[in-house]
Protein backbone atom coordinates (compact mmCIF):
# COMPACT_ATOMS: atom_id res chain seq x y z
CA UNK A 1 0.00 0.00 0.00
CA UNK A 2 1.35 3.32 -0.74
CA UNK A 3 1.29 6.08 2.02
CA UNK A 4 -2.25 7.90 1.49
CA UNK A 5 -2.43 11.83 0.52
CA UNK A 6 -4.61 13.73 3.73
CA UNK A 7 -6.54 16.56 2.53
CA UNK A 8 -8.36 19.36 4.86
CA UNK A 9 -6.30 18.23 8.09
CA UNK A 10 -7.95 19.76 11.10
CA UNK A 11 -5.46 20.25 14.18
CA UNK A 12 -7.00 17.55 17.08
CA UNK A 13 -4.35 17.58 19.89
CA UNK A 14 -5.81 13.72 20.72
CA UNK A 15 -3.89 12.22 18.29
CA UNK A 16 -0.45 10.65 18.84
CA UNK A 17 2.62 9.77 17.30
CA UNK A 18 4.91 6.83 18.48
CA UNK A 19 8.14 5.98 16.51
CA UNK A 20 9.20 2.36 17.80
CA UNK A 21 11.69 -0.08 17.46
CA UNK A 22 11.07 -3.63 16.54
CA UNK A 23 14.39 -5.19 17.81
CA UNK A 24 16.25 -7.52 15.64
CA UNK A 25 13.28 -9.02 14.65
CA UNK A 26 12.01 -11.37 17.09
CA UNK A 27 9.14 -10.86 18.79
CA UNK A 28 10.37 -11.87 22.37
CA UNK A 29 12.74 -8.72 21.79
CA UNK A 30 9.94 -6.68 21.37
CA UNK A 31 10.03 -3.64 24.23
CA UNK A 32 6.56 -4.22 25.76
CA UNK A 33 6.05 -0.22 25.60
CA UNK A 34 6.66 -0.71 21.40
CA UNK A 35 3.70 -3.64 21.81
CA UNK A 36 1.15 -1.51 23.43
CA UNK A 37 1.86 1.33 21.02
CA UNK A 38 1.20 -1.51 17.85
CA UNK A 39 -1.74 -2.84 20.05
CA UNK A 40 -3.43 0.60 20.33
CA UNK A 41 -2.52 2.02 16.98
CA UNK A 42 -5.12 3.09 14.32
CA UNK A 43 -2.87 3.73 11.39
CA UNK A 44 0.87 1.72 11.51
CA UNK A 45 3.46 3.02 8.89
CA UNK A 46 6.61 1.69 8.01
CA UNK A 47 8.73 -0.14 5.34
CA UNK A 48 7.66 -3.16 4.39
CA UNK A 49 9.71 -5.44 5.36
CA UNK A 50 9.51 -3.97 8.65
CA UNK A 51 5.80 -3.80 8.63
CA UNK A 52 5.79 -7.23 7.76
CA UNK A 53 7.74 -8.18 11.12
CA UNK A 54 5.55 -5.84 12.91
CA UNK A 55 2.11 -7.61 12.35
CA UNK A 56 -0.23 -9.59 12.60
CA UNK A 57 -2.72 -6.26 12.64
CA UNK A 58 -6.29 -6.18 13.08
CA UNK A 59 -8.80 -5.50 10.03
CA UNK A 60 -9.87 -2.28 12.02
CA UNK A 61 -5.71 -1.20 11.80
CA UNK A 62 -4.84 0.81 8.36
CA UNK A 63 -1.21 -0.42 7.35
CA UNK A 64 0.65 1.96 5.34
CA UNK A 65 3.87 0.46 3.85
CA UNK A 66 6.13 2.03 1.40
CA UNK A 67 9.59 1.90 -0.13
CA UNK A 68 13.25 1.78 2.04
CA UNK A 69 14.25 5.53 0.61
CA UNK A 70 11.00 7.22 1.70
CA UNK A 71 11.60 7.93 5.49
CA UNK A 72 11.11 11.56 5.22
CA UNK A 73 7.51 11.01 3.67
CA UNK A 74 6.76 8.51 5.96
CA UNK A 75 7.36 10.54 8.84
CA UNK A 76 5.11 13.65 6.99
CA UNK A 77 2.43 11.59 6.38
CA UNK A 78 2.59 10.23 10.27
CA UNK A 79 2.52 13.59 11.46
CA UNK A 80 -0.39 14.57 9.45
CA UNK A 81 -2.50 11.41 9.90
CA UNK A 82 -1.48 12.18 14.10
CA UNK A 83 -2.71 15.75 13.87
CA UNK A 84 -6.30 15.40 12.69
CA UNK A 85 -5.90 12.95 16.12
CA UNK A 86 -5.08 9.39 14.71
CA UNK A 87 -3.21 6.94 16.73
CA UNK A 88 -0.19 6.12 14.73
CA UNK A 89 2.85 3.77 15.05
CA UNK A 90 5.80 4.26 12.53
CA UNK A 91 8.19 1.05 12.85
CA UNK A 92 11.78 0.71 12.63
CA UNK A 93 13.94 -2.57 13.15
CA UNK A 94 16.53 -2.62 15.65
CA UNK A 95 16.62 1.09 17.16
CA UNK A 96 14.93 3.66 15.57
CA UNK A 97 16.88 6.38 16.88
CA UNK A 98 20.18 4.26 15.05
CA UNK A 99 20.46 4.81 11.74
CA UNK A 100 16.75 4.86 11.75
CA UNK A 101 12.98 6.42 11.45
CA UNK A 102 13.43 8.51 14.67
CA UNK A 103 15.78 10.94 12.68
CA UNK A 104 13.82 11.72 10.10
CA UNK A 105 11.11 12.41 12.50
CA UNK A 106 12.89 14.73 13.90
CA UNK A 107 13.54 16.47 10.68
CA UNK A 108 10.30 16.46 9.73
CA UNK A 109 9.43 18.25 13.05
CA UNK A 110 11.80 20.85 12.65
CA UNK A 111 10.66 21.67 9.15
CA UNK A 112 6.99 21.76 9.63
CA UNK A 113 5.14 24.27 8.92
CA UNK A 114 1.85 23.10 10.35
CA UNK A 115 1.44 24.19 13.92
CA UNK A 116 -0.65 21.41 15.00
CA UNK A 117 2.16 19.56 14.56
CA UNK A 118 3.27 20.92 17.87
CA UNK A 119 0.46 19.67 19.40
CA UNK A 120 0.66 15.87 19.08
CA UNK A 121 2.03 13.81 22.17
CA UNK A 122 5.58 12.33 20.23
CA UNK A 123 7.24 9.15 21.85
CA UNK A 124 10.21 7.58 20.60
CA UNK A 125 10.24 3.95 22.10
CA UNK A 126 13.37 2.13 21.93
CA UNK A 127 14.73 -0.86 20.59
CA UNK A 128 17.73 -3.48 20.13
CA UNK A 129 19.88 -2.43 17.82
CA UNK A 130 21.73 -4.56 15.54
CA UNK A 131 24.80 -4.40 17.01
CA UNK A 132 23.39 -5.03 20.69
CA UNK A 133 21.50 -8.17 19.54
CA UNK A 134 24.61 -9.73 17.61
CA UNK A 135 27.32 -9.21 20.36
CA UNK A 136 24.24 -10.71 23.04
CA UNK A 137 24.60 -13.82 20.65
CA UNK A 138 28.71 -14.35 20.82
CA UNK A 139 29.38 -12.68 24.41
CA UNK A 140 30.21 -9.26 25.32
CA UNK A 141 32.54 -7.77 22.43
CA UNK A 142 31.28 -4.14 23.03
CA UNK A 143 31.94 -4.37 26.58
CA UNK A 144 34.70 -2.05 26.48
CA UNK A 145 34.91 1.63 24.31
CA UNK A 146 32.88 1.51 21.14
CA UNK A 147 31.66 3.24 18.54
CA UNK A 148 28.73 2.90 15.16
CA UNK A 149 29.53 3.87 11.70
CA UNK A 150 26.93 3.23 8.77
CA UNK A 151 29.30 2.76 5.68
CA UNK A 152 26.46 4.11 3.10
CA UNK A 153 27.23 6.64 0.98
CA UNK A 154 23.97 7.52 0.47
CA UNK A 155 23.35 10.83 2.88
CA UNK A 156 27.25 11.52 3.16
CA UNK A 157 30.36 11.17 0.82
CA UNK A 158 32.89 8.22 1.29
CA UNK A 159 35.58 10.53 2.35
CA UNK A 160 33.93 11.38 5.60
CA UNK A 161 33.00 7.63 6.37
CA UNK A 162 36.85 6.76 5.44
CA UNK A 163 38.19 9.42 7.68
CA UNK A 164 35.66 8.77 10.56
CA UNK A 165 36.45 4.95 9.99
CA UNK A 166 40.59 5.74 10.35
CA UNK A 167 40.59 7.79 13.37
CA UNK A 168 38.27 5.03 15.13
CA UNK A 169 40.72 2.28 14.11
CA UNK A 170 43.68 4.26 15.40
CA UNK A 171 41.51 5.04 18.81
CA UNK A 172 41.63 1.36 19.14
CA UNK A 173 37.85 1.55 19.52
CA UNK A 174 35.34 -1.63 18.72
CA UNK A 175 33.82 -0.34 15.84
CA UNK A 176 29.93 -1.76 14.79
CA UNK A 177 29.58 -1.47 11.55
CA UNK A 178 26.16 -1.06 9.62
CA UNK A 179 25.06 -1.21 6.20
CA UNK A 180 28.47 -2.51 4.53
CA UNK A 181 27.44 -3.83 1.11
CA UNK A 182 24.41 -3.36 -1.28
CA UNK A 183 24.46 -4.05 -4.59
CA UNK A 184 25.04 -0.53 -5.65
CA UNK A 185 27.61 -0.31 -3.14
CA UNK A 186 30.20 -3.87 -3.39
CA UNK A 187 33.36 -2.57 -3.03
CA UNK A 188 32.95 -0.50 -0.03
CA UNK A 189 33.48 -3.02 2.46
CA UNK A 190 36.64 -4.17 0.96
CA UNK A 191 37.90 -0.88 0.93
CA UNK A 192 36.87 -0.60 4.68
CA UNK A 193 39.06 -3.65 5.26
CA UNK A 194 42.08 -2.74 3.65
CA UNK A 195 41.88 0.80 5.91
CA UNK A 196 41.71 -1.67 8.94
CA UNK A 197 44.69 -3.63 8.34
CA UNK A 198 46.55 -0.84 8.43
CA UNK A 199 45.50 -0.34 12.63
CA UNK A 200 44.53 -3.87 13.25
CA UNK A 201 46.41 -7.08 13.96
CA UNK A 202 45.57 -9.82 11.21
CA UNK A 203 44.09 -12.00 14.64
CA UNK A 204 41.76 -9.06 15.14
CA UNK A 205 38.61 -11.13 16.07
CA UNK A 206 35.54 -9.82 13.76
CA UNK A 207 32.16 -10.96 13.92
CA UNK A 208 29.91 -11.07 11.35
CA UNK A 209 25.50 -11.49 12.23
CA UNK A 210 22.96 -11.70 9.71
CA UNK A 211 19.66 -11.49 9.92
CA UNK A 212 19.95 -11.43 14.16
CA UNK A 213 16.54 -12.59 15.42
CA UNK A 214 15.13 -13.97 12.47
CA UNK A 215 14.57 -17.56 11.00
CA UNK A 216 17.72 -17.19 8.95
CA UNK A 217 20.22 -16.14 11.44
CA UNK A 218 23.27 -16.58 11.14
CA UNK A 219 26.58 -15.36 13.44
CA UNK A 220 29.85 -16.12 12.12
CA UNK A 221 33.14 -15.63 14.29
CA UNK A 222 36.45 -15.00 11.81
CA UNK A 223 39.08 -12.42 12.01
CA UNK A 224 40.60 -9.41 10.45
CA UNK A 225 43.03 -11.59 7.75
CA UNK A 226 40.23 -14.08 6.74
CA UNK A 227 37.46 -12.00 6.65
CA UNK A 228 35.74 -12.45 3.28
CA UNK A 229 33.28 -9.75 1.58
CA UNK A 230 31.36 -12.16 0.13
CA UNK A 231 29.86 -13.21 2.78
CA UNK A 232 28.70 -9.42 3.95
CA UNK A 233 25.47 -7.75 2.93
CA UNK A 234 22.99 -5.11 4.09
CA UNK A 235 21.55 -7.45 6.30
CA UNK A 236 25.11 -7.72 7.99
CA UNK A 237 26.09 -5.82 10.89
CA UNK A 238 29.53 -6.40 11.53
CA UNK A 239 31.70 -6.12 15.04
CA UNK A 240 35.28 -5.21 14.46
CA UNK A 241 37.48 -5.87 17.67
CA UNK A 242 40.23 -3.83 19.32
CA UNK A 243 43.68 -5.21 20.41
CA UNK A 244 42.24 -6.28 23.80
CA UNK A 245 39.01 -8.11 22.41
CA UNK A 246 39.28 -12.26 23.48
CA UNK A 247 38.40 -15.30 21.86
CA UNK A 248 36.95 -18.01 24.46
CA UNK A 249 37.00 -21.32 22.99
CA UNK A 250 34.74 -23.90 25.79
CA UNK A 251 35.68 -27.57 26.06
CA UNK A 252 32.26 -28.21 24.64
CA UNK A 253 33.53 -26.54 21.52
CA UNK A 254 31.54 -23.34 21.33
CA UNK A 255 33.54 -20.05 20.91
CA UNK A 256 32.80 -16.48 23.03
CA UNK A 257 34.07 -12.91 21.54
CA UNK A 258 34.47 -10.24 24.55
CA UNK A 259 36.41 -7.02 25.55
CA UNK A 260 37.72 -6.83 28.52
CA UNK A 261 36.07 -3.42 30.77
CA UNK A 262 40.07 -2.90 31.56
CA UNK A 263 42.34 -0.78 29.14
CA UNK A 264 45.73 -1.44 30.16
CA UNK A 265 47.78 1.69 30.97
CA UNK A 266 49.97 3.35 28.07
CA UNK A 267 47.96 1.38 24.87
Amino acid sequence: MQLEQQHSVKPNSGGWLRVIGLGPGDPALLAPAAKAALNEAEDVIGYRTYIQLAGPFRDDQRVQDSDNRVELERARHAFQLAATGRRVVIVSSGDPGVFAMATAVMEALEQAKDPAWDSVDLQIIPGISAAQAAAARIGAPLGHDFCTLSLSDNLKPWSVIARRLQLAAEADLVIALYNPSSRARPHQFSEALALLREHRAPETPVILGRSIGRADEQVFVTTLAEVDPAQVDMRTVIIIGSSQTRIIQTATGRRWVYTPRWYPAGK
